[in-house]
């Protein structure tokens, strides 16, 4: 009996605690609170894992209504109340912590209690009522912890990669719509930091998309790595406690309802106990991360100065960036997109010790695995859109400074190797360092191609590569003779 109407008294397998009376929680979720105050960020903060643990709480509700091991009543209470919580409703009242030992039993617990005092209380019922419906007995029907929590994480990261995908995919389309804009806009290429061969600012950013989108690609495909689970191996694969229905049951339920081609794995007991599946994906994860880091990193050098830098570019002032220098302004949100990169590859090194630190027929740490990875795909949808708001869309292109760049760089005298010899062409780049000067005065005025001939071959078109050389003039060799090979 409850002390006073602010409680109510619930029971487990170690005793009674007093469990606030407005808590949809209950005694198990209680103890959790308890024993983990680590993180002090509940699982609530992953929406699409609430989602999906109530995914397969309807499911299951569903697959047990039909193959006849649980009363018709009370499966749709479940499938009821699970309903309303894929709908958004009660996700403040999952608040175990992120970071729990037990291998998950606490967010399924978490889960069962919710979803059950959801069902009783559509039912007229009081909260805690559980002669009447169980989060054991019935909400936890044929599964255990360690088939629920798994597979809950696996369709959570499938129901979140899709909006990661989709800020991936509107980012890559932000660098394309900047390629085409700097399409005509000639700059020098650098390679180790140093003066190469001109190409297009634009050739530069429609680079940035075509990374991107190559890695749109490989997520896709380690996403399908998540797609096959283990309902109905209950403790440790065997099956034990389900009916032999239960398993195809429960996948037909879970893939309808969640939209994801989920499929049954072959082995239920090497597929408790194996977690790759996640360190693959969260490898995924960190090569998008790494190559977005890379494209901050060439954001910022791009746009440094702006006087003594590169300043080819500039990036949109989101802020003032000294309490001391007036007027300086820095690259803020690639530094963000930076550092949210280095977190991914921190969380993908603990989701690799985690998988490595499974013992015999289960990997307790698949709490921090699932964290560590839902953080992941969080961090970086909200980087990828600050990055594609806040900076992209707003670069825009210094074409004074990056023209005068062109025009004095010796690197254009690599396009009139093929006429003049790469003997002449290294001594006049030597003489244009030197002199300042420009080098197609130095090559007509050396009588080694006609004013015509070096206009053309110096043309944007030809230095960035989008027009080719048809045919090659003779080549005047260093002794003054023409060379007609």
């Amino acid at each position: 009996m409850a002390l006073d109407a602010t409680t109510r008294t619930e029971t487990d397998s170690l005793g009674s605690l007093e469990i606030p009376a407005d808590a949809y929680w209950g005694i198990h979720t209680a103890r959790a609170l308890e024993n983990f105050p680590i993180s002090m960020r509940p699982i609530s903060v992953y929406r699409d894992l609430v989602v999906a643990l109530a995914m397969v709480k309807q499911a299951s509700a569903r697959a047990n209504k039909e193959i006849g091991v649980l009363e018709g009543s009370r499966a749709d209470l479940i499938d009821q109340a699970a309903q309303r919580v894929i709908d958004g409703e009660f996700h403040d009242q999952f608040v175990v912590g992120v970071i729990q030992g037990g291998a998950g039993t606490s967010t399924n617990m978490n889960a069962n209690e919710v979803i059950t005092n959801i069902a009783l209380e559509m039912a007229g019922r009081d909260k805690g009522d559980y002669a009447y419906l169980s989060p054991i007995d019935h909400t936890n029907r044929s599964q255990s912890t360690n088939d629920v929590y798994p597979t809950a994480i696996k369709v959570g990261l499938g129901l979140d990669l899709q909006s990661l995908l989709e800020e991936l995919d509107l980012l890559r389309r932000a660098f394309l719509a900047k390629a085409g804009e700097f399409h005509d806009i000639l700059k020098v290429g650098r390679t180790q930091l140093q003066d190469a061969v001109p190409m297009t600012l634009g050739q530069e950013f429609h680079g940035f998309a075509t990374t991107l989108g190559e890695d749109y690609h490989r997520l896709k495909e380690n996403a399908y790595l998540l797609y096959e689970i283990n309902m109905g191996a209950t403790a440790i694969g065997t099956g034990i406690t389900t009916h032999p229905d239960y398993a195809p049951a429960v996948l037909r339920h879970l893939r309808e309802i969640s939209g994801l081609d989920l499929e049954l794995a072959e082995d239920l007991v090497e597929s408790t106990s194996d977690t790759g599946a996640f360190m693959s994906f969260s490898s995924s994860l960190k090569r998008n991360a790494i190559k977005l880091s890379k494209i901050s990193n060439d954001l910022r050098l791009l746009s440094s100065g702006p006087q003594a830098g590169f300043g080819e570019i500039n990036l949109p002032p989101r802020q003032a960036g000294s309490s001391i220098m007036p007027g300086k302004v820095n690259p803020v949100i690639p530094e963000v997109v930076n550092q949210v990169a280095f977190a991914v590859a921190g969380a993908d090194l603990t989701v690799t010790m985690a998988v490595e630190g499974g013992q015999l027929q289960l990997n307790a740490f698949e709490p921090v695995i699932a964290h560590s990875i839902f953080q992941s795909i969080t961090w970086m949808r909200r980087g990828m859109r600050t990055l594609r708001v806040n900076c992209v869309d707003g670069i825009t292109a210094n074409r004074e400074r990056l023209g005068t760049m062109v025009g004095s760089s010796v690197g254009v005298i690599t396009a009139l190797t093929p006429f003049i010899g790469y003997a002449a062409a290294a001594a006049l780049a030597k003489t244009a360092l030197l002199t300042g000067r420009n080098v197609g005065d130095l090559v007509v005025e050396a009588g080694l191609m006609s004013r015509d001939d070096v206009d053309k071959q110096l043309s944007p078109a030809r230095l960035s590569g989008l027009e080719a050389s048809t045919r090659a003039i003779p080549v005047i060799t260093a002794t003054g003779d023409v060379d007609g090979n």
